[in-house]
């Protein structure tokens, strides 16, 4: 496993791109699987959740071209296997969107639980139930994987004889994810189906349009309610992914406790909203240029926590699109570490996403742990050098920036969770003045045994 060594209280100048929506190279990826043609992605994100999709495309029978730049084709001429690769789908969570296209090309999906971000409970219950709603039947196996004989439960979906139909599905609760692999399948099932408290995210909007691309009918794109009428057959598209607005929002976060002057470009800034205004809330400004497609963050910013009306201190929580997205909350959490004030950051979605917070704590940080949902930020605290593991991607970039803003030098282990949801960020960070050294532990174990 690589670690970074960060040299901190460096201020950053200059300009940086974000790169594509990683949370819609996911779905767009498994749904270029409905079609025999070719499916042509532009603006992806070369990173390693991205990369693992790629590979389980191919090796469930997909040709991948160009799978290593911001471009590739898929074409899924022929479907070699129902049943996902365990290695790889043990490493993001994202692989149970692969379920829905195999669904409707072969009648079947075999998968295990998929991997990802430890921040807590993710259940698949949403998405078996829209499933069945659609015909499929499941079974649960317990299986040996692997050399270590170790156990793994899988779930078997099959889609009754004649395929999947249309339905009226309401799901359980706005999961993004349940909602993808919902609109894939629906896509592919004979007539209309109607996916009622669906999840409404940007990302979600663009697996839609890549459908629509692709020749599928649908109604209601960003809002709780969509129509999909469904099809047998699905043409090549091309289809642009929309730009990262998490990755916006962390060089947001990152130029203001750096006290850098920073330009972010290309930015949409129509989604961001939300965003901007938390960051408002505890002194972070950033200015949007929606013609440029810029935002900027000056240097001097106020970093000082606003006060709701009557004096409360503010409560700040993430809530599904167009609320905060619970993807910045690790991020604005470390801001507020610098903000003179106090706020209560509620992270309602996941149990486990604030586990790192003892890590900001050892850096110096004062933060009070109520729940495992809520924690009571105290600024401004000096920070100090430390060093740490990254626990998910958000945590490890939230990390980064703490580390960026420290004094002294942090070492940050186990950055392959960062490189999984940001593209080269110590070149890209590097090339703006950071102080980031990407080291590779194994090498640095064969230096010693020399």
């Amino acid at each position: 496993m690589g670690y970074f060594t960060v040299d901190g209280g460096r201020r950053l100048s200059g300009s940086i791109s974000v790169t594509g929506n990683k949370n819609e190279a996911l779905p767009v990826i498994a749904a270029a699987l409905l079609s025999g043609g070719t499916v042509r992605l532009k603006n992806v994100p070369d990173i390693g959740d991205v990369r693992n999709m790629l590979e389980i495309a191919s090796m469930l029978g997909a040709s991948v071209v160009n799978a290593n730049g911001n471009e590739c084709e898929i074409t899924a001429a022929s479907i070699t296997t129902s049943e996902l690769p365990v290695d790889l789908s043990n490493k993001i969570r994202a692989s149970a969107l692969f379920a829905s296209a195999l669904l409707v090309r072969t009648g079947k999906a075999v998968i295990t639980q998929p991997g990802g971000d430890h921040i807590g409970r993710r259940r698949l219950d949403t998405h078996f139930l829209a499933f069945r709603a659609l015909g499929a039947t499941l079974d649960i196996e317990r299986r040996v994987s692997g050399s270590d004989v170790t156990m793994e439960t899988a779930f078997i979906i099959t889609a009754p004889t004649g395929g999947l139909v249309g339905a009226d599905i309401y799901l359980d609760e706005a999961s993004v994810t349940a909602t993808e692999n919902a609109l894939i399948a629906a896509a592919g099932a004979r007539g209309k189906t109607v996916i009622a408290n669906a999840a409404s995210e940007p990302h979600v909007q663009g697996l839609c349009r890549l459908l629509q691309a692709m020749g599928v009918k649908i109604e209601g794109a960003g809002s709780n309610l969509i129509t999909v009428y469904g099809r047998c057959d699905f043409g090549g598209a091309v289809h642009e992914i929309g730009s990262d607005y998490i990755e916006a929002g962390s060089f947001v976060g990152m130029a203001a406790l750096t006290d850098s002057d920073l330009t972010i470009g290309g930015v949409d800034a129509g989604v961001m909203r939300m965003i901007l205004f938390q960051f408002e809330r505890i002194g972070v400004v950033a200015e949007a240029d929606a013609a440029a497609r810029t935002l900027r963050v000056a240097g001097n910013q106020p970093l000082k926590i606003r006060k709701d009306i009557g004096g409360a201190i503010p409560h700040i929580e993430d809530s599904p699109w167009p609320g905060f997205p619970t993807d910045l909350l690790s991020i604005l959490l470390v801001c507020a570490t610098q903000s003179e004030g106090t706020c209560l950051i509620h992270e309602k979605m996941f149990e486990s996403r604030l586990f790192f917070v003892d890590k900001l704590v050892g850096m110096g940080a004062s933060i009070i742990i109520c729940d495992p949902h809520r924690a009571v930020v105290v600024g401004k605290s000096q920070l100090y050098g430390a060093s740490m593991s990254s626990p998910d991607i958000r945590a490890g970039m939230a990390m980064l920036i703490a580390a960026m803003a420290a004094q002294g030098r942090s070492v940050i282990n186990n950055i392959e969770q960062i490189d999984r949801g940001y593209q080269r960020i110590d070149e890209r960070l590097n090339a703006l003045g950071a102080g980031i050294v990407r080291n590779d532990s194994r090498r640095a174990e064969d230096v010693r045994r020399r």
